[in-house]
């Protein structure tokens, strides 16, 4: 149900893309950190709503649907932004896509596999891949604003390249578990078979 705590805290996320987008409006430097602290909210969050719904037995199918929609959706609409207003440099950009590309590509393979009634759950580097990748936005949403004393916005560069690059093995990774399902024609009352990638 939307109204148990998980699946609240996951649509939350979703409620946070057009706030984060509204700070892109405002003068610096209370935009940039506002963005910031909006992200930074809706990315525990992500970690938060998991937690809580197994811990009280909360998971749903709606809950399965909603969180990594949300999350895809928060990544890509705030890296747009980032790029359209040029606080990403012309270097971060192929990062950005990577990031991008890979999470088409996973969502295809998670729906194909859904039909063939296999599950795939996230795996450990993946998960560190999303910190690294959430902790990147928020520098990168600090930005110029940051401490003069501090290169925010070159750190935050620096980590979404390491990001990109975890995305890359991780994607990798999940197509491999996944494409020796892809051409096998769909089961008959078969439970969900789960498979895990081979680096974690």
């Amino acid at each position: 149900m939307l109204t148990t705590l998980p699946n609240l805290l996951t649509f939350s996320r979703i409620v946070a893309i057009p706030l984060v987008i509204a700070t892109f409006y405002m003068a610096s430097p209370l935009g940039p950190w506002l963005g910031c602290a909006i992200f930074s909210l809706a990315a525990v969050t992500d970690w938060l709503d998991g937690r809580l719904a197994r811990m009280w037995e909360q998971q749903s199918e709606l809950g399965r649907f909603l969180d990594p929609v949300a999350d895809k959706l928060l990544v890509a609409t705030t890296l747009f932004m980032l790029a359209a207003y040029d606080r990403l440099s012309m270097g971060s950009i192929l990062p950005a896509l990577v990031i991008l590309t890979r999470e088409i590509m996973v969502s295809g393979l998670r729906e194909h596999l859904a039909g063939l009634r296999v599950g795939m759950p996230v795996s450990k580097l993946a998960k560190w891949k999303t910190f690294i990748q959430m902790v990147a936005i928020g520098f990168l949403l600090v930005g110029d604003a940051g401490p003069a004393a501090i290169p925010v916005r070159a750190v935050g560069e620096l980590l979404l390249w390491i990001a990109a690059v975890l995305t890359v093995k991780t994607g990798y990774d999940y197509l491999r578990a996944g494409l020796t399902h892809i051409n096998r024609p769909m089961p008959q009352g078969r439970s969900i078979k789960t498979i895990k990638p081979s680096a974690t």
